[in-house]
């Protein structure tokens, strides 16, 4: 009895109860026109803004699925940089920029035909140093013959979730995924395929580390294609990380073994279809800051202030923790306290900021919306 679906012949057919995925595959549809209808009413620097927001937070939660948190200053730093937006200090980390790069990749070179070498040039990108953590790992290359196991629990009492095809069958069936991948635009719904090849990588699960990462780009990479667009205004990462016990146990679950894999293009619809709801949020905000700038076009604001106002406008939805404070202006200007005390004063006699709450030095402030 085989007990992993890469045990079968042919396991990558994918057996699907198409009547169940209807329904579900023309609501993600629906949101997906929906959010691509106000996309079109965003003029091309508002644009750019939503794909920047949508790529940070694309970078940051991705990373954040395996367990490794990035600076979010360092991976907006770095999308700043390769998208020509403002940016102030620029905060530099090896491993956001590979990230950011390989999710740019994916995204602005969707047509082009995927090959292993690309993909090992990603892989290669996710980890600057050669090492995983503390753990030296093989970086540009597939992996080597030791068994890849995908593992939980304390030493000694470990728990299998999955294991993964030993690495010569792993070769044939990366072989086999870029061919297939490379002809099956347009012979599918494009969501489906994302989906499809989502499942499928994770399964070969090819790379020492680093197969999450890859397998989610790769997703980004056929919803690009899908919609024909060379920039994302949702993040299926980020979706995934609010449900990631799920995501891995609906995994599990259609890795035991069976061919039948309805259940994970159930999940993965749903997903999708919360991620573009989800995404209206960013939009919004985008709208919302561009309201703010038109409003204070006219108000004189020296350097200093409009790189922290910045600050505060891009911390939406989630809000500048704490709010703004002197010290924080400090901070974030590089000037000194009387100077921050002198502009904050200034901002908000000009109704640019307003007082929230505290006395003294625990005093703080919002933008006025």
């Amino acid at each position: 009895m085989t007990k992993y679906i890469w045990e079968k012949s042919g396991w990558y057919d994918f057996e699907l109860e198409s009547e169940s995925l209807i329904g579900p595959l023309a609501e993600a549809r629906k949101a997906q026109g929906s959010l691509l209808g106000k996309i079109s009413l965003l003029d091309i620097k508002q644009e750019v803004q939503a794909h920047a927001e949508v790529l940070v937070e694309d970078a940051v939660r991705t990373a954040e699925i395996e367990g490794m948190a990035l600076n979010r200053d360092a991976v907006r730093s770095s999308v700043a940089v390769r998208l020509g937006l403002p940016h102030g200090v620029v905060v530099r980390d090896g491993n956001a920029d590979g990230l950011v790069e390989v999710l740019l990749d994916a995204v602005r070179n969707n047509a082009k035909a995927l090959a292993l070498a690309r993909l090992n040039g990603w892989q290669a990108a996710l980890f600057p140093t050669g090492y995983s953590g503390l753990k030296k790992i093989k970086v540009g290359e597939l992996r080597g013959h030791e068994p890849m196991q995908v593992v939980s629990g304390p030493i000694g009492r470990e728990k299998v979730h999955f294991e993964a095809p030993p690495k010569e069958q792993a070769k044939e069936e990366l072989r086999l995924f870029i061919q297939w991948w490379n002809g099956s635009f347009g012979k599918m719904d494009g969501i489906l395929r994302s989906a499809a090849a989502h499942l499928r990588f994770i399964t070969i699960h090819p790379y020492e580390d680093g197969n999450g990462r890859i397998a989610r780009a790769l997703t980004d990479m056929a919803l690009a294609q899908d919609e024909r667009l060379k920039v994302r205004f949702y993040s299926v990462s980020s979706q995934i990380m609010k449900t990631r016990d799920d995501y891995y146990k609906v995994l599990e679950n259609v890795q035991k073994g069976r061919l039948d894999v309805t259940e994970w293009f159930l999940w993965y619809l749903q997903c999708v279809r919360d991620a573009i709801e989800n995404s209206q949020s960013i939009i919004a905000q985008v709208f919302k800051r561009a309201e703010f700038w038109k409003k204070h076009t006219h108000t004189q604001l020296n350097e200093r202030q409009r790189k922290v106002l910045t600050r505060l406008l891009e911390a939406s939805p989630e809000g500048f923790e704490g709010g703004l404070t002197t010290r924080k202006y400090v901070g974030i200007a590089k000037t000194s306290r009387a100077t921050a005390f002198r502009e904050i004063s200034d901002m908000l006699e000009k109704r640019v900021i307003r007082h929230v709450a505290g006395k003294g030095r625990n005093v703080s402030y919002e933008v006025v919306w």
